[in-house]
């Protein structure tokens, strides 16, 4: 972890750590339009130039028809439906190569004007590699819906979200620290920053419980609530696969019940995180993010439902999706803030 503050670096990393929030949106966007299947070779290079003839055309889209997609859901689609989703895909891809070039240049600029120390310069360069570890899965999670079935694995499309994540979060704890200073290693752990640390936790379970319910298309299966497919607690939550326990992690109608009701966990967390902290003496930005957290929470869970009722409208379900990033980055800001403030204790 750094230790040198600089205003240009914190920049850097915000207007990086944007272009990355806004990937893992759009690319929500493309798994919900079904555009993710639609280029199916990676060429780093080359792949940023797309079609410009008739011919090149016919030529992505023979290789599109020779995928388990085309052939089993997609086989009336024509040249010109293809090239809806293709574009769609491109531009999920062209601008992560833009993404790629925010972090790059600034990167070598700030190295060779010394903003960045070469003392601190291997946490910079492992930012770079969780990217570009974020690209070769993404490529390899895409593959996995191109040999014999036509979707993504869910546990590739999960860990791809958490790899994206964790991104995210080390990104924006770096740019904070270069905002508000950065906590000393040997800093204890309060109570109320250990208690916040257990909540971003029972996020996380909850957003990888989100990437399963997408990836297995698990929020079709009812568009009811609070009952599911006729009952609370539909029959047969163990047994529709074997052994019982893979169905908590494989099994849509499992997935998609854990998802649903352990958002109540993370509220009741919420709430009490809240009641706790707030009558502390701590700063008011703190008290500023807990409140936003709490309203964040209450409007992700409203968010779930109408994505239940409206049979997983796409706007909506992106709104989810942003506003679940957000919360994350809230809960980044507080944890932090709370770092900071124990290290004065």
């Amino acid at each position: 972890m750094p230790r040198t503050q600089n205003r240009a670096v914190m920049i850097w990393i915000f207007t990086f750590t944007a272009f990355a929030a806004f990937l893992v949106v759009y690319g929500g966007f493309v798994r919900l339009t079904r555009s993710g299947l639609s280029i199916t070779q990676w060429n780093p290079v080359s792949g940023a130039v797309p079609p410009f003839n008739q011919q090149a055309w016919q030529a992505e889209f023979s290789k599109y028809q020779q995928t388990p997609e085309f052939k089993l859901v997609n086989f009336t689609m024509t040249l010109d439906q293809y090239k809806t989703i293709f574009w769609v895909e491109w531009l999920h891809r062209f601008i992560a190569r833009i993404a790629g070039f925010v972090f790059a240049i600034p990167f070598f600029v700030f190295l060779f004007k010394k903003n960045i120390l070469w003392k601190e310069v291997g946490w910079y360069i492992f930012l770079g590699l969780l990217f570009v570890s974020q690209a070769i899965l993404g490529w390899y999670m895409v593959a996995s819906g191109l040999e014999d079935r036509p979707s993504v694995s869910h546990y590739l499309l999960a860990s791809h979200m958490l790899l994206a994540l964790t991104l995210i979060g080390i990104s924006l704890w770096t740019a904070f620290g270069h905002l508000y200073g950065f906590s000393a290693k040997k800093t204890k752990w309060s109570l109320s920053s250990k208690l916040v640390l257990t909540g971003f936790i029972i996020l996380l379970i909850q957003i990888c419980y989100g990437s399963f319910t997408a990836g297995l298309k698990a929020g079709y299966i009812s568009d009811t609530w609070p009952l599911m497919l006729g009952q609370l607690i539909p029959s047969g939550l163990l047994s529709q696969i074997q052994p019982p326990l893979m169905n908590l992690v494989a099994a849509p109608l499992t997935v998609v019940f854990i998802h649903r009701w352990f958002a109540f966990v993370g509220l009741i967390t919420a709430v009490f995180l809240y009641c706790l902290i707030q009558k502390q003496n701590v700063s008011k930005d703190i008290k500023s993010a807990l409140k936003l957290i709490l309203t964040l929470v209450i409007l992700q869970i409203v968010l779930g439902i109408l994505i239940v009722l409206s049979h997983v409208q796409i706007a909506i379900a992106l709104l989810h999706q942003a506003n679940a990033l957000l919360l994350f980055s809230a809960t980044i800001f507080l944890l932090h803030r709370l770092r900071v403030a124990d290290q004065k204790q």
